[in-house]
């Protein structure tokens, strides 16, 4: 069988290593007789599995005993929900937005209640992040909203830039967690759909210190209470159990890598070679992010010629390269360079992006 080099933006590829295992335990998970799908939630096995998942995520992100790990449906955009209404509590809350995904999460908090934009990058077509001197921050907000990792745009915030503003930060990590090493206790919440760097789409993974709990209004549904799903385990009702059982196979597979400190050194080499062939291109390729904040999971680029662009992306198909196709708000191309993809995989891609360039530059 023959595996494409796959770049998709999500669902995204995942490790080779987890799917055959994965395979081999289809039918019959370590002597249980069935699939982990044909499993009870409720039961012995699945509840080991939870348990296994969640302590093996807590080791990887260093994840502080008085943080809340839950195991959740709906994505990241229902978080977006979720959210405001889980913490606002009758107060405001401030959001900075740097790409389409932070804008939309803005946009759905105000139908839940106040929150105002605290900074925009949208004037400049979300290229790079506003400056310390663009952000106006209320100091008495709920919460702040950040995304860290653009998925459309491909811009990053670098750890360097997470700063202490007094009031709980909101991380939406959906496109780069699990990519680099990061200092949780900097924020009162982490959330992040799996189907990229964590496991198959259906599953949520929300991170969130304990004292943020509670807060919620008794006029919410009892199922977006983050302090009920707390209490639960994560089961207040069937999770998704076969979500969550891949989703600890590569936390397990990102062990054996290194931890988050050996994956992030694969990522920083893999960004290195694909931002060198784009920037040494002549022009033929172009990046429009700026440098400082150039994300490593999502690298958006465009061809000189957009004439070009059907040819580009056929010819990769052919050669095995697929998912190429920048999204269609922003046209152009998109390498999605998650942990699963290999560095061999952008060292391919590197290599048609080159010889395309050659013979048609």
């Amino acid at each position: 069988m023959s595996r494409v080099w796959n770049f998709s933006a999500g669902p995204a590829a995942l490790p080779e290593e987890v799917l055959c295992q994965a395979q081999e335990e289809l039918l019959d998970w370590h002597g249980a007789g069935c699939s982990v799908m044909e499993m009870s939630h409720r039961g012995k096995e699945f509840m080991s599995i939870l348990a296994q998942a969640e302590a093996d995520l807590r080791e990887l992100m260093g994840i502080p005993a008085q943080y809340k790990v839950l195991f959740l449906q709906g994505g990241a955009t229902q978080q977006f929900a979720q959210i405001p209404m889980n913490l606002l509590a009758g107060r405001s809350a401030d959001y900075i937005v740097t790409g389409s995904w932070s804008k939309k999460a803005f946009k759905e908090a105000q139908r839940i209640g106040k929150v105002r934009c605290a900074a925009t990058t949208e004037a400049s077509g979300f290229t790079g992040l506003p400056t310390a001197d663009e952000i106006r921050l209320d100091p008495f907000a709920a919460y702040l909203h950040v995304c860290t990792n653009e998925t459309i745009h491909g811009i990053e915030i670098p750890a360097e830039r997470i700063a202490d503003t007094g009031v709980p930060l909101v991380a939406d990590m959906s496109s780069h967690i699990l990519s680099r090493p990061v200092p949780v206790e900097k924020f009162g919440l982490i959330y992040a759909g799996a189907q990229k760097n964590i496991g198959p789409s259906g599953l949520t993974l929300v991170i969130i210190r304990q004292e943020l709990l509670g807060m919620a209004p008794l006029t919410i549904p009892t199922i977006m209470d983050y302090a009920v799903m707390a209490e639960n385990g994560s089961l207040l009702n069937t999770p998704p159990t076969y979500g969550i059982y891949i989703a600890g196979l590569v936390f397990q597979w990102l062990k054996r890598q290194g931890g988050l400190e050996g994956i992030a050194a694969v990522n920083a080499e893999k960004g290195r070679i694909l931002y060198g062939c784009i920037d040494a291109s002549g022009g033929f390729y172009a990046n429009p992010v700026d440098r400082d904040c150039r994300s490593l999971m999502n690298v958006p680029f465009t061809l000189a010629d957009p004439q070009l662009d059907a040819a580009f992306l056929a010819e990769a198909k052919a050669a095995g390269l697929v998912s190429l196709k920048g999204h269609k708000s922003v046209g152009g191309m998109r390498a999605s360079i998650y942990n699963a993809v290999s560095l061999r995989g952008v060292q391919v891609l590197v290599e048609f992006m080159n010889d395309f360039a050659k013979r048609n530059g």
